[in-house]
């Protein structure tokens, strides 16, 4: 395990009925802005809600942040809180929302040239309004890091970026929002969140047992838990235990000190820009044939992965146990109704060369926990998943 220092500055207020602490978390003297992405928080009341406890406080709104948030609408959220002089921010919605905010709150100060080359040229980011969360999708465990995904439309390009003034100042989880959300945002955040892990977990050894087990006791209540919300979708444990699995999954916990790969988030970024599936699809569709394809890489902690995880049998073959346990990964994105080829998304070979030229262009030719993962590599992995 490496040195590593974990800092989160974000606070966590977790439990039902915790939407009444807004009014203790944000200075009264603030300017708020609430974003949200689409009209579900207004037919659920959440909005209403937000609104009833700020009563006292000086409002604002701007809706329709999109599941991929786009610099185009972004910018438009920017030239809105310059205009009206808003000094804080409240993202209410899943990851894409709070993304949006974490780019929006720091580009808001940075006056000195197009804010899009914060992303693209790594500029540093050293100052943001503050902003909040009130989380209503788990999957990204936004709502506790300090980065962000941003889609640049006209670019077809999304790209992540990183700040340490990226932190929201604290977070809401109630597990009681995320009752009503259709199947398919079930089945895309458990997704989401066990890749989220799977990237931090599945690279090589490096004597990190701490990170090793939470990582499993992660990935494991994602297995049990998982098809539980599809069945049963308003089980307020089952919920809570899936709203903060999501969060630890991205926080910087299980990554400290260990190498991560990301190259599966990499390339799934790429398809969702050019193709426009849900990021969850892109990882379902890429994962599996990933851990084939750097199979041997990645083979101690793929038999580690398939003992632990999926319970297989600890003197089987490796060459068996390895196969099963990615057959197994597989199927357990398709029993949370997440498909894993393109050919389910009707998507066909033509898509391999336009992703590689994509990710060639972006300068992601060296990924993974080794930097071995280049465009041969790629072609390898999207060949194996049509």
């Amino acid at each position: 395990m490496k040195k590593f220092q974990f800092v989160n500055p974000t606070k966590i207020i977790f439990g039902k009925g915790e939407i009444q602490s807004l009014a203790k978390e944000i200075p009264i003297d603030r300017k708020v802005l609430i974003l949200y992405g689409g009209g579900s928080i207004k037919k659920s009341g959440l909005l209403e809600e937000i609104k009833t406890v700020l009563k006292d406080y000086q409002l604002g709104e701007f809706g329709g942040i999109e599941p991929n948030p786009a610099y185009e609408t972004l910018m438009q959220a920017v030239e809105l809180i310059r205009k009206e002089n808003y000094d804080f921010l409240l993202a209410v919605g899943g990851g894409s929302v709070i993304d949006g905010t974490k780019f929006i709150a720091a580009a808001v100060p940075f006056t000195q040239d197009d804010p899009w080359k914060m992303i693209v040229e790594g500029l540093p980011i050293d100052q943001a309004l503050p902003f909040a969360a009130v989380l209503t999708l788990p999957a990204t465990g936004s709502e506790m890091n300090n980065g962000a995904v941003i889609t640049r439309k006209s670019l077809q390009a999304k790209l992540p970026f990183f700040s340490p003034v990226g932190f929201p100042k604290f977070s809401i989880l109630d597990p009681v929002y995320t009752y009503t959300l259709p199947e398919k945002q079930i089945g895309n955040g458990v997704v989401d969140a066990f890749v989220h892990v799977m990237e931090q977990y599945l690279t090589y050894p490096v004597q990190a047992k701490v990170q090793d087990r939470f990582s499993e006791g992660l990935l494991l209540t994602l297995v049990e838990e998982g098809p539980k919300a599809l069945e049963t979708p308003e089980d307020y444990d089952v919920r809570a235990n899936l709203m903060w699995t999501a969060t630890l999954a991205l926080n910087g916990l299980i990554g400290s000190g260990v190498p991560q790969d990301w190259s599966t988030h990499m390339v799934g970024h790429e398809i969702t820009a050019l193709y426009g599936l849900d990021h969850a699809q892109t990882l379902a569709i890429v994962l599996p044939s990933m851990l084939e394809v750097m199979k041997e890489e990645k083979n101690v902690k793929l038999l580690q992965y398939g003992e632990r995880i999926w319970n297989l049998a600890s003197d089987l073959p490796a060459r068996e146990k390895s196969a099963l346990a990615i057959e197994k990964t597989r199927e357990f994105f398709e029993a949370m109704g997440v498909k894993t080829r393109f050919s389910d998304y009707g998507l066909g070979e033509e898509v391999i060369e336009k992703i590689i030229t994509s990710l060639e262009a972006h300068g992601m030719v060296k990924l993974g926990e080794k930097g071995t993962v280049t465009p041969q590599i790629v072609r390898q992995v999207l060949t194996l998943s049509l």
